[in-house]
């Protein structure tokens, strides 16, 4: 197996957009009752400022991605967590996870939020695993029953995820 590299990339950049993609078929399929089939693409905007886009690599291919984008002084979310089905079981979305950390801290953000699908069985076990507790849905998640939000203080020591 070749080894994983996650560098940060333009949001509007091919490989970022390629993922996205993928990752909103899955969600389609997944979640048939809450999207419409017909339902525009998703798209990123530009990284806003304080905001981060990985990409994680198997060699040349994109396999995960992830993303920062802040909330409010000190908060970031965790968004864009993904990896493709080929990636999958190799520790790409703790990996990209653990950078985002990384970048987080190094951004001078102390707590991260994250929100997931309620069928996202491997991502939930993700995030408990990280060490992410379970919150209320905030921001435009907040009443949302589909939706499983979780908190992390993240500091700025070394480790995690």
């Amino acid at each position: 197996m070749q080894p994983i590299t996650v560098l940060e990339v333009d949001p509007q950049g091919s490989d970022a957009l390629s993922l996205l993609r993928e990752a909103a078929v899955e969600a389609r399929a997944l979640y048939p009752e809450l999207i419409e089939q017909d339902a525009p693409w998703p798209t990123n905007g530009p990284n806003p400022e304080g905001g981060v886009y990985l990409v994680a690599y198997q060699g040349r291919s994109p396999v995960g991605c992830g993303a920062l984008r802040p909330l409010e002084p000190g908060v970031a979310e965790v968004r864009r967590v993904f990896v493709t089905r080929p990636g999958r079981r190799c520790g790409v979305a703790r990996l990209v996870l653990r950078e985002l950390v990384v970048r987080a801290r190094g951004l001078g953000y102390t707590a991260l939020r994250l929100e997931t699908g309620y069928k996202q069985d491997p991502a939930i076990k993700l995030y408990e695993s990280a060490g992410f507790g379970r919150i209320e849905p905030f921001g435009a998640y907040a009443g949302d029953p589909t939706s499983v939000c979780f908190h992390k203080d993240i500091g700025h020591k070394e480790g995690d995820a």
